[in-house]
């Protein structure tokens, strides 16, 4: 036989973009297979990034049509201004495909996810870091020959799937590629794999593309049921449920409602009560104020320490959302490594309130705890050696109310609920609630933001008779907000002592 001549025939070039977890590869699969299901050629690569979580990667695939005596030439990766498709699972990710050149006017499709996976960057600011996306919709729009957006992570989490079937179904809608639907979900079905879910996410994200206008509409889940505990509980939390329509607006209801689930997930039910019992000191302000007392009070109450942490890592059903978000079979082991930085102030805040202030205020045994302690290690909680440590500190919650760490946060909220309640102007009251925004996280970051909440709120005593005093809390706390080491606020402080 003749030796086979080289196709000219151009393939279609499709990229994808897209983060750890998101299916990334699953989506190239996918095409791969529908392509070779119909007679094509179709040959996918992959290249690994360094961005965002465990890092972008870019999933390249080519198809062509099989000629007869030519072998078609296929590329290993993406050239600029060479792309038909371009698929990105995240939205910053479709600004990254334009700026890598990706995308053209004259031939790129762009498909994307509007939601956003926030960077690090974003994540580190003290207040709302995150960027604007309009300038990349601009550019989107711009220098694409189509762009295709929605919010695919909202339409895969409703069908009970991943983001990567939704998209398919997008890329089906879009047109850009020669194969009909029943092509793409013939393909979901030989795969075997969370195919009635798949199938649902399919559909929305071929519908989306179809009607991109129509809105998704998220449901907020309320609680309205006693499920789960034993029969004591369940009656302690028909007792709070039933607080909640005697004492508080109805306007409150369902801020309360998903309060308390909150501080009953974060420690037991009698904490319940502890949480209505703080709010009710506010319920004739009225129902701007009760709402956010009800809102501020439950994240104030369920502050992150060590056992929250150890606890959130040890649950079955984080276990089971990183198998899902990998993508694995049934028969595929996971392993999960965790990595951990105690420091000695976390130490002590787990210690029961005497013996955490005697270690913090002895020299000698906190730099023992330091060198024994404060370095960063991994651990790997698929294994009984690193489940079982944090499995225990996790089971600390039942003390939690001796321990140092708690002891100090109930300190602190009660002088915060103490202003407020002293406030008779509404408005003034409203500010000072919003105020606990600033405090968050943990370690140093809880550290800082508990340093500027103080100041904020302690700016009161300076304001006191001022009718514009509601007013000054809120530029203090934008201030608070608007860098990390503070000297917006300082300067807002500095002019408030000229006043």
């Amino acid at each position: 036989m003749d030796a086979p001549s080289l196709a000219t025939d151009k393939p279609i070039t499709i990229a994808i973009m897209a983060m750890g977890g998101q299916g990334g590869g699953v989506l190239a699969d996918w095409i791969v297979a529908m392509a070779e299901s119909q007679g094509w050629i179709a040959q996918s690569t992959s290249v690994p990034g360094v961005a965002q979580r465990t890092g972008a990667t870019i999933y390249y695939v080519e198809i062509i049509r099989p000629q007869r005596n030519h072998a078609p030439v296929l590329s290993l990766m993406p050239v600029p201004g060479d792309v038909d498709v371009v698929i990105a699972a995240e939205l910053m990710e479709a600004g990254r495909a334009i700026q890598r050149g990706l995308v053209s006017p004259d031939r790129t499709t762009l498909i994307a996810s509007s939601h956003r996976a926030y960077a690090v960057t974003e994540k580190a600011q003290p207040g709302d870091g995150t960027a604007d996306p309009t300038p990349v919709i601009a550019a989107a729009e711009g220098v694409s020959r189509r762009f295709v957006h929605a919010d695919m992570q909202a339409l895969a989490e409703r069908a009970g799937s991943v983001i990567s079937s939704s998209l398919f179904g997008a890329l089906a809608a879009s047109g850009a590629l020669p194969f009909d639907r029943t092509a793409f979900e013939d393909t979901m079905r030989a795969s075997g794999i969370g195919v009635e879910a798949g199938l649902r996410s399919f559909g929305a994200g071929f519908d989306a593309v179809l009607t991109p206008n129509r809105p998704i509409e998220q449901p907020i889940v309320i609680p309205s049921d006693v499920q789960g505990g034993t029969t004591a509980e369940r009656l302690e939390l028909r007792r709070a449920l039933t607080r909640i329509d005697a004492e508080f607006p109805p306007a409150a209801g369902d801020m309360l409602r998903i309060g308390l689930r909150r501080v009953v997930d974060y420690q037991d039910v009698a904490y319940a009560h502890e949480y209505l019992d703080r709010v009710s000191r506010l319920a004739d302000r009225g129902d701007e104020v009760v709402i956010e007392a009800a809102k501020q009070i439950a994240v104030a109450l369920s502050y992150d320490d060590v056992i929250r942490v150890a606890d959130l890592k040890t649950r079955g059903s984080r276990f089971a959302r990183v198998r899902e978000e990998v993508t694995a079979r049934r028969d595929q082991i996971v392993q999960t490594t965790e990595f951990m930085h105690p420091r000695v102030a976390e130490i002590c805040g787990t210690l029961p309130a005497r013996l955490g202030l005697a270690i913090e205020n002895s020299p000698p045994l906190t730099n023992i705890l330091r060198r024994l302690f404060e370095r960063g290690r991994r651990v790997r909680t698929t294994s009984l050696a690193g489940f079982l440590p944090l499995y225990v500190i996790a089971g600390l919650r039942r003390h939690r109310r001796s321990l140092l760490r708690h002891t100090r946060e109930m300190a602190h909220i009660e002088v915060w609920l103490t202003r407020v309640a002293g406030q008779t102007d509404p408005r003034l009251a409203l500010e000072l609630l919003k105020c606990r925004r600033l405090v968050k996280g943990y370690s140093d970051t809880h550290a800082r933001g508990q340093s500027k909440f103080d100041k904020v709120i302690g700016a009161t005593d300076m304001l006191r008779g001022r009718e514009d005093a509601a007013d000054w809390i809120r530029r203090l706390r934008d201030a608070a907000l608007a860098d990390v080491d503070g000297r917006a606020l300082d300067g807002a402080l500095a002019t408030i002592a000229t006043l």
